[in-house]
């Protein structure tokens, strides 16, 4: 395996650091051979660049994240076969202090996981439901397991529950119950940017409550170790490129400063170029790890 700190980008590093690009797709283009090395079969470079730039344009914030880190994390959608920061949820590229330095987080969404679940080839059917406060619901654990929920059609009051099932080719299921409290004390202990105005638990939190719950449930689910390491990817910075990204240490830290002065989703920093993601003024260049 090779990555940037052992060799897939090494001899491109002096070339790239004695001319800086300026543009998200510049540094696409400065590490454009290493990044078609990385890429699975079924993403060119191209897609690459337009997904990437889709993604700034979703989220201007991101253009000011070290360039390593976006294309890491870039690179980690890529290989997942998942499509970032658009209105699939597939996945998410979220800009997040690490260290005090802005850098982009991968994160799996929702619907990334279910799709992930069912390419492990384990899975026949697997979903997660709310449970809201006037819906008829009962579960039980135990050697006999049992799961009823009856929605009301109207007039369900407020959310209580999520709870996520799935089943088998070989016949077996499985499913777990989580409360609206069991579900933000997992955020605040195992999410550290979900503080963060762009995270999806702020824009989207029934998606990431389901994804939660999928994420325990899937936790005993007799399927494949590549399902598992691709899980691993969700939630980490990394800032080295390489052919196998499930390999690549993460470089997340707990000690998250709240983004609380950055703009948001609509508004469009001045100084960046929405076409090309340029960092227009100097002072905002910027700098690879």
């Amino acid at each position: 395996m090779a990555s940037t700190k052992g060799g897939l980008l090494a001899k491109t590093n002096n070339a790239v650091t004695a001319k800086k690009p300026t543009t998200i797709k510049g540094w696409i283009v400065a590490y454009k051979d290493q990044i078609a090395k990385a890429l699975p079969s079924v993403m060119t470079p191209e897609r690459f660049t337009r997904i990437a730039l889709t993604a700034v344009s979703n989220n201007p914030q991101l253009a000011h994240c070290t360039p390593m880190s976006f294309l890491g994390a870039m690179m980690q959608a890529a290989q997942l076969g998942l499509e970032p920061n658009t209105p699939l949820g597939q996945a998410y590229l979220i800009p997040y202090r690490n260290k005090g330095t802005l850098e982009a987080q991968f994160q799996i969404g929702y619907k990334g996981l279910i799709d992930l679940a069912y390419r492990s080839g384990e899975i026949t059917d697997i979903a997660a439901h709310v449970v809201y406060e006037n819906d008829v619901f009962e579960f039980e654990y135990g050697l006999t397991p049992k799961l009823v929920h009856k929605p009301v059609l109207k007039n369900r009051g407020d959310a209580i529950l999520y709870y996520g099932v799935y089943h088998t080719k070989s016949g077996g299921y499985g499913f777990e119950v989580m409360s609206v409290e069991d579900i933000d004390e997992y955020k605040k202990k195992f999410s550290q940017s979900a503080n963060s105005k762009y995270s999806p638990w702020t824009t989207n939190f029934d998606a990431m409550a389901k994804k939660t719950v999928l994420k325990q449930l899937l936790k005993y689910a007799p399927i494949k170790t590549d399902f598992v390491r691709n899980i691993t990817t969700d939630e980490t910075i990394k800032s080295n490129l390489s052919e196998h990204m499930t390999d690549i240490a993460d470089e997340t830290t707990i000690d998250m400063e709240d983004i609380q002065d950055e703009p948001t989703n609509s508004e469009n920093p001045k100084n960046v170029d929405m076409e090309t993601g340029e960092i227009l003024e100097k002072e905002n260049q910027p700098t690879a790890n």
